[in-house]
């Protein structure tokens, strides 16, 4: 894959939470620069990042992504004017959520194994993640390494095809997700589709909107605060109004084991966050 081709991608997919915080962007990806990649994944490491440099960024700040290759590596960065990280902790951020901390109840909200995600994919390509700060206000860099390919000699990954510009068969959604920038990124590309959209940050209130709007899916984000989404699925199954109510899991582990789990709460399917846009077309589809 064309690592100006992914980069694009993952930008295009986080620009609404970017330019919703007033966020100004700059790239500096040069054309020509191959990596042997799974694109899908690659897209998912750079949005996760793009996302986490949006999050720790005040409103009017500044965010950049960028690309340059050695003989046999490529460097992706992604860095920002944000809120910084401090020298003690830079050593363990990329493990924070890696040792008993799967509670389903995040009180702070968000995806918090995001950087756990990207280091984890990244590893899994050959390559490794680092990230630099000067400390507290002095923004932070994420660096990600991998093999540079041969453009020449590979054979590149079939473009995926676009998501729709508007849907073939337009449906009544409730989105579930207590991050509230993901949420809206999400909803926005929803409503574009030509979807009706409601939204929901909380499992009550999720499960009050479903009972008075009946709609055809929900998605709905497992790692709920207070009430997580297989309490709310187990809500909503429970009501005969809402039998023909399609469920759609939205979680940051897509091991088979969670999958599993899903599957048996009667979820219909389970997409890993950051929601992969083509695949949640065609299961509106």
């Amino acid at each position: 894959v064309e690592v100006a081709a992914v980069t694009a991608r993952a930008l295009e997919t986080a620009r609404p939470l970017l330019e919703g915080r007033r966020i100004e962007v700059a790239t500096g990806v040069p054309s020509g620069l191959w990596i042997a990649a799974d694109p899908v994944r690659m897209e998912q490491v750079l949005l996760n990042l793009l996302h986490n440099a949006a999050k720790f960024t005040e409103p009017g700040g500044r965010v950049r992504l960028w690309a340059e290759a050695s003989r046999d590596r490529v460097t992706i960065g992604v860095s920002d004017t944000g809120v910084g990280i401090a020298g003690a902790m830079l050593p363990r951020i990329f493990d924070l959520f890696m040792q008993g901390d799967r509670s389903l109840d995040r009180a702070q909200g968000g995806l918090g194994i995001g950087l756990t995600l990207v280091r984890r994919l990244v590893e899994m390509h050959g390559g490794a993640v680092r990230a630099h700060s000067a400390g507290p206000g002095q923004g932070t860099e994420f660096l990600v390494e991998l093999p540079r390919a041969d453009a020449a000699a590979a054979a590149p990954a079939e473009d995926r095809p676009p998501a729709p510009t508007r849907a073939t068969a337009p449906r009544r959604l409730l989105l579930v997700d207590d991050n509230v920038d993901a949420a809206r990124t999400l909803s926005e590309a929803l409503v574009g589709w030509g979807h009706e959209v409601h939204v929901a940050h909380d499992g009550p209130t999720a499960v009050q909107r479903a009972l008075r709007l009946r709609p055809d899916v929900v998605l709905l984000d497992i790692g709920l605060p207070h009430m997580d989404g297989y309490a709310v699925a187990e809500r909503l199954r429970a009501e005969a109004s809402l039998s023909g109510v399609v469920l759609i899991a939205l979680s940051g582990y897509g091991q088979a084991g969670d999958r599993d789990r899903t599957r048996a709460a009667g979820f219909r399917d389970h997409l890993v966050k950051p929601v992969d846009l083509v695949s949640l077309s065609a299961l509106l589809a």
